[in-house]
């Protein structure tokens, strides 16, 4: 079944401009929400359409929108969180760059649910086209009146600001995102407290992905049931699928969750290249475990995904077929995360460093028995003892390939060279 929501007008000419975009429907669910719901009915129907975040961890997003306490006498600020940069992820670029007032109008309702007078839009700091394009979406709204004070009558007033961060993977992880945005370096905080209770500025904080919120407008303009019967029973809706790699086809795709690898995979991306065979499957962003090709009837749900035992993640879907030296593919994901760990926890910033210095000893041949060992110890002391994710980013993979292609890594011990044609 497709169905399309947040891509069906993808391809459109002049998408961006907000004239474009108000003529094939936009911002009437905006429209819709502030003249016909209390933000209490939003966030109460948002719960409902069992709508859960897209950025990684599936949490459901009316529940985090329920840990905002009431009569703080604080402001609330919502962040978000447009950095993606994890390796196989593009998916939220694409509305980025192609669909921003899609966003922006998903923001102002969800601002106008939270309470919240002034949101933050982070983008990662290599999207110098998309900074452009919300920037502009940004005047355009301001200039209609979805943005300012007293918005379309309603007694609502938001500020969107848009924040450019300088290129850190690290602030992609929520509290380094609010440390970037108050001026300091990109550094996780400890959790508790967590950031809807003190966040940005010491006060109530959301921050949501921008697959996230692009979904508000259209579970406002159809329903909560409308919604909640796409895909299945807690894992609703559609999701943007990136796919690349060995594939005819690569590209965002848009399926209501539950797809199975195959279907997309062979159906929708044209299989694999050149005809090889299909090797190993990444379904969820570099971070998550890897899954093998007898696992490619898997469902593309958060669920199905880690009774396999991976992680559908950010659904940046990675294909490697035959021709892949899992060695040489796991090495350069260390690379990246021993690259960009902020330092701060000495497990992490030394293990990561030394995962990535092993199996480069593997790759040109020089790998020493019992190292193989050594990487699941030293995976061991990485997960779960750290600030923030980052260190268990860099274990999950390192484990995973290292069990589900073992006698690959022991052959390039052993004989001291990569066994692929």
């Amino acid at each position: 079944m497709s169905i399309k929501i947040l891509t069906r007008n993808i391809g459109v000419p002049n998408l961006t401009n907000i004239e474009v975009y108000e003529s094939l429907g936009g911002y009437r669910g905006l429209q819709k929400a502030l003249r016909e719901h209390s933000p209490a009915e939003i966030t109460d129907m948002v719960k409902k359409s069992g709508l859960r975040g897209r950025g990684g961890a599936g949490f459901p997003t009316g529940m985090k929108w329920g840990f905002v306490p009431k009569n703080t006498g604080k402001p609330v600020y919502l962040c978000v969180n447009g950095d993606e940069s994890e390796p196989g992820t593009f998916k939220d670029r694409l509305i980025i760059e192609k669909d921003p007032h899609q966003l922006i109008e998903g923001t102002i309702i969800s601002a106008y649910a939270l309470g919240c007078r002034q949101a933050f839009i982070f983008l990662r700091g290599e999207f110098f086209h998309g900074a452009r394009v919300v920037g502009k979406a940004l005047e355009e709204a301001c200039a209609k009146g979805y943005l300012g004070r007293n918005i379309l009558g309603s007694g609502f007033d938001l500020e969107i600001i848009l924040h450019r961060g300088a290129g850190a993977y690290i602030c992609g992880e929520e509290t380094a995102l609010l440390e970037s945005i108050e001026g300091k370096r990109g550094h996780p905080r400890l959790k508790p407290p967590f950031p809807a209770v003190i966040g940005l500025y010491q006060c109530p904080t959301i921050i949501n992905n921008v697959e996230t919120l692009a979904n508000i407008p259209h579970i406002v303009n159809n329903g909560a049931e409308w919604f909640a019967a796409i895909g299945s029973e807690r894992n609703t809706g559609t999701r943007l699928f990136g796919v690349s790699g060995h594939v005819e086809k690569p590209g965002v795709y848009e399926f209501p969750m539950g797809i199975t690898l195959r279907e997309l995979i062979y159906d929708h991306c044209g299989g694999i290249k050149n005809g090889r065979g299909l090797k190993a499957i990444v379904p969820g962003g570099s971070s998550v475990p890897v899954l093998t090709a007898d696992q490619v009837d898997v469902r593309l749900d958060f669920d199905s995904v880690a009774k396999a035992g991976s992680m559908l993640g950010s659904a940046g879907v990675i294909v490697m077929d035959e021709t892949t030296c899992m060695v040489k593919a796991l090495r350069r994901i260390t690379r990246f995360y021993a690259e960009e760990s902020c330092g701060q926890c000495t497990q992490c910033r030394e293990g990561t460093e030394w995962l990535y210095q092993i199996l480069t000893r593997l790759e040109n041949g020089e790998g020493r028995a019992g190292e193989l060992e050594t990487m699941l110890d030293i995976c061991t002391g990485l997960k779960g003892r750290t600030i923030c994710p980052l260190s268990d980013a860099c274990a999950m993979p390192v484990e995973s390939y290292i069990r589900r292609f073992y006698d690959e890594f022991t052959a390039h011990i052993q004989e001291r060279r990569c066994v692929v044609a």
